[in-house]
C-alpha cells in the first residue's frame, strides 16, 4: 500500500516513515545527519561513493543509506566506530587520487570533499599511490574541465543525462583509468554540450567551473582610456547575497550597484532595460507572425543554451525561433550605437561587461553575428560567482555597503524585465505588450498567471483582443525536447512557445552560487517533469 507506514530505530530514536523511504531520508526527517558525497536528491541516488554507509543490526557489513529502503523493526546506527573508520578510509582513498591545490582552487571553501575531509579529520593521506593524470579541457568559451579534481561521483553525468537529457558526458575507460569525459574524449567545445552549466552546479569539487575572465575586466577597469560599462541581469541580484552569507533569495540590488561603482565601472546599468527592448521587439514580431500565420509557433530566443540546443538537434525548426537577440546582447548593441553617440563616446573605446547567471552567455557573446562594424555588442560576460570574487578581491565588505541606484538615462526599466529571470517570465512580458498592441488599449490586468509556476512545462490558453492563443512555457532541455517533438510531428497547436535551457529559468542558471547537496535537498528542486 502506498501509504503503509514502517517503524524503525535510528541512533536510539523511534521513527515512523512511509514504506519505500530510504534510510537517508528517514534519518533526515528525524534530524539525524548522514554525510553524502555522490548523492544529489532526485538526480543522482546511486550509492557510488559509500560515504553514507551505516550499520544495521543483524546484518553483516554496511548498508548504503541513500539507496537502502527501511524495513519494519530495523535498527540503524549512523556513527559507530566501525562506520567512522570506514568513512575515514573512503575519504583517504578519494583524496589520494585528487589534486592537492585546494588553496588556489576556485571551489576552495565551497567544496564538499574539502568539507568532509575537515569534518572527519583527514589531514594526511595514508594511501599515497599512483595518481591518474588528465589533460585540462579549456577550449570552450564557457566551461573548464579539470578532471584531476574529479572524484567520479557522476553527479555531473546525472545532471546532463537525467535532467537535461543531453548526455554530453559519461564515464569512459575502465578501472583505474576511468574518468568522466565525452565520446572520443573530445573537448566539450566539439560535442553536443549546450554550455548550460548544470554540470557545474552539480559538481561537488572544482572539476568543473566556468571559464573565468575577471582578469580581463580588471585590466580594462585600470585603463584610463577605456569607458567600462556593466549591466546586470535580474537573476543576479537575488543570488549574489548568498556568496556573502545572506539568506537564499535576498534581493541585494542596491548593494550590488554600490559594489560595482566601487569596483570602478564608469556606468552601472540594468539589463532589464535591454529586456524591455526585447519585449517590444518580440511581442511585435509575434503579432506579425500571428496575423500572417508565419512559422508558428514562434519560439523565444533569449536563452543561448537553448539556441545552441535547437541548432544542433532540430535545425529544421530554426525558422520558428524569434529573430530577437537576448536582452543583454540587445542592450550591448544599443550602448555601442545610440548611447555612445548621445554621450560622444567612441564605441571602440567602450567595453561592455554583462553580469549573468548563465555561462552559456559567454559563448553567446562571442558568436560572429553578435558584432557590428567589427565590435562585439558585449565584450565580456562574467557570472554571479565571478562578480562575488571581484568584490572579495577588492576587499569590499558587501553586507555593510550603502544603497545605490542604477545610473541614468539607461537605468530605468519596467517591471516586466524583472520577471525574465524565471520560467514563464519572457512569455508573460511579451503577452502583455502583444495584448496592448492588438487591442490598442492599456491593460486593466497585466498578469498572465497561467504561465507562472515551477512546473517544467506549463500549457495555457489566453485570450488577447478576442483571439484565442495557445501558449506553452518549458524550462530545462528535457522538457524542451518534448515540446520540439510535438512541433516536429505536427501534434502542436501552440502559437507561442517560451523555452529556457535551465530548469526553473535563468535564476537557476549555471553561473549562480553553488549549493551543497544538503542545501539543494531542502531548498531547491531540480526535477523538471511536467
Amino acid at each position: 500500500m502506498e501509504n503503509e507506514l514502517v517503524n524503525l530505530t535510528i541512533d536510539n530514536q523511534k521513527i515512523t516513515v512511509k514504506k519505500g523511504t530510504t534510510i537517508l531520508q528517514a534519518a533526515k526527517q528525524a534530524g539525524i545527519d548522514i554525510p553524502t558525497l555522490c548523492f544529489l536528491k532526485d538526480i543522482n541516488e546511486v550509492g557510488d561513493c559509500r560515504m553514507c554507509i551505516v550499520e544495521v543490526e543483524g546484518r553483516k557489513g554496511f548498508a548504503t543509506s541513500c539507496i537502502q529502503t527501511v524495513e519494519e523493526g530495523m535498527v540503524v546506527h549512523t556513527h559507530t566506530p566501525n562506520v567512522l573508520e570506514a568513512r575515514h578510509v573512503i575519504l583517504d582513498l578519494i583524496i589520494s587520487n585528487h589534486a592537492k591545490d585546494c588553496l588556489t582552487c576556485t571551489r576552495s571553501g565551497n567544496c564538499e570533499l574539502q568539507s568532509l575531509a575537515v569534518k572527519f579529520n583527514v589531514l594526511n593521506v595514508e594511501f599515497p599511490g599512483e595518481m591518474t593524470k588528465h589533460k585540462i579541457d579549456d577550449l570552450s568559451p564557457s566551461i573548464v574541465r579539470d578532471f584531476n579534481k574529479c572524484i567520479l561521483c557522476r553527479r555531473c553525468v546525472a545532471a546532463c543525462k537525467n535532467v537535461q537529457k543531453i548526455g554530453a558526458i559519461d564515464c569512459i575507460n575502465r578501472g583505474f583509468e576511468s574518468c568522466i569525459s565525452t565520446v572520443g574524449d573530445h573537448s566539450l567545445n566539439d560535442v553536443n554540450c549546450t554550455f548550460c552549466g548544470q554540470c557545474i552546479e552539480a559538481c561537488p569539487t572544482g572539476a568543473l567551473h566556468e571559464k573565468e575572465t575577471i582578469d580581463d575586466v580588471w585590466v580594462k577597469l585600470k585603463d584610463p582610456d577605456t569607458y567600462v560599462i556593466v549591466q546586470t541581469a535580474p537573476g543576479v541580484r537575488v543570488a549574489l547575497g548568498e556568496e556573502f552569507g545572506m539568506e537564499i533569495g535576498t534581493n541585494v540590488t542596491k548593494k550590488m550597484v554600490t559594489a560595482l561603482k566601487r569596483l570602478g565601472f564608469d556606468k552601472v546599468f540594468d539589463t532589464n532595460t535591454g529586456a524591455d527592448f526585447t519585449i517590444m521587439e518580440e511581442a511585435n514580431e509575434f503579432v506579425e507572425r500571428f496575423k500572417n500565420h508565419d512559422h508558428l509557433p514562434m519560439i523565444t530566443s533569449c536563452s543561448p543554451g537553448w539556441v545552441r540546443y535547437i541548432e544542433m538537434n532540430y535545425p529544421e525548426l530554426l525558422p520558428h525561433l524569434s529573430t530577437c537577440k537576448s536582452p543583454h546582447q540587445m542592450f550591448g548593441a544599443i550602448l555601442k550605437s545610440y548611447y555612445a553617440k548621445k554621450e560622444g563616446i567612441d564605441p571602440s573605446k567602450m567595453y561592455v561587461v554583462s553580469v549573468m547567471p548563465c555561462i552559456a552567455k559567454k559563448f553567446e557573446a562571442k558568436r560572429e553575428e553578435m558584432q557590428n562594424d567589427g565590435l562585439y555588442d558585449v565584450d565580456n560576460v562574467i557570472t554571479t560567482r565571478e562578480l562575488s570574487r571581484m568584490i572579495k578581491q577588492a576587499n569590499i565588505e558587501f553586507e555593510k555597503l550603502e544603497d545605490s541606484e542604477f545610473d541614468l538615462p539607461m537605468g530605468d526599466a519596467t517591471g516586466a524585465g524583472a520577471i525574465f529571470g524565471t520560467t514563464g517570465g519572457v512569455m508573460e512580458a511579451a503577452l502583455r505588450t502583444a495584448q496592448d498592441t492588438l487591442t490598442g488599449k492599456d491593460l486593466e490586468k497585466i498578469d498572465f498567471e497561467q504561465v507562472r509556476g515551477g512546473d517544467g512545462i506549463k500549457r495555457a490558453t489566453v485570450n488577447i483582443g478576442g483571439k484565442t492563443i495557445k501558449v506553452v512555457a518549458a524550462s530545462g532541455l528535457a522538457n524542451a525536447k518534448e515540446i520540439l517533438e510535438e512541433i516536429k510531428k505536427g501534434k502542436s497547436d501552440y502559437q507561442f512557445v517560451e523555452i529556457m535551457a535551465c530548469p526553473g529559468g535563468c535564476v537557476m542558471g549555471g553561473g549562480q552560487p553553488i549549493k551543497s547537496s544538503r542545501i539543494r535537498s531542502r531548498s531547491r528542486c531540480k526535477k523538471t517533469k511536467s
